[in-house]
């Protein structure tokens, strides 16, 4: 498969504030990429990529969108978010940072890691953002 064949696999809405719901979209692609045959490594990379965006969708945005697409070569997980966008997105980087409200650390989520979980997973990063517009997010890991 080339570039002209990539194919969207999933694609879901994720509501801010959610919690209950955290993690369905990796469950979903975990099952979708164990019947295409993709490695377990590869497929528990792409799950944790895939759920730090989710939850971060929850965490600090007013909702948005995740859809995973794949070719021969690669996947990319893509969430697309409504607000608040990223003021400092250096600092965001930084492990242990993070803007997540006191009473959604207190049930455990907003340790200030998932940024860092994702660039240390994917292959490939690319963040755009744009303070009270939202962000994008587009991670891709190597089918290898």
């Amino acid at each position: 498969m080339g570039e002209e064949e990539r194919k969207e696999i999933v694609a879901a809405e994720v509501e801010a504030g959610n919690f209950s719901s955290g993690g369905e979209t990796s469950s979903k692609l975990k099952d979708l990429l164990r019947k295409l045959g993709i490695s377990a490594q590869m497929i528990r990379q792409i799950a944790i990529v895939t759920y730090e965006l989710e939850m971060n969708i929850i965490i600090h945005t007013d909702g948005g969108n995740l859809k995973a697409e794949i070719n021969s070569e690669q996947i990319d997980i893509i969430a697309s978010d409504y607000g608040p966008g990223i003021e400092d997105v250096d600092q965001a980087f930084k492990p242990g940072y993070s803007t997540a409200s006191e009473s959604v650390r207190e049930m455990g989520f907003g340790a200030g890691m998932g940024l860092c979980n994702i660039k240390n997973y994917a292959d490939q990063l690319e963040v755009d953002t744009e303070v009270g517009a939202g962000t994008k997010i587009k991670a891709s890991v190597y089918l290898k």
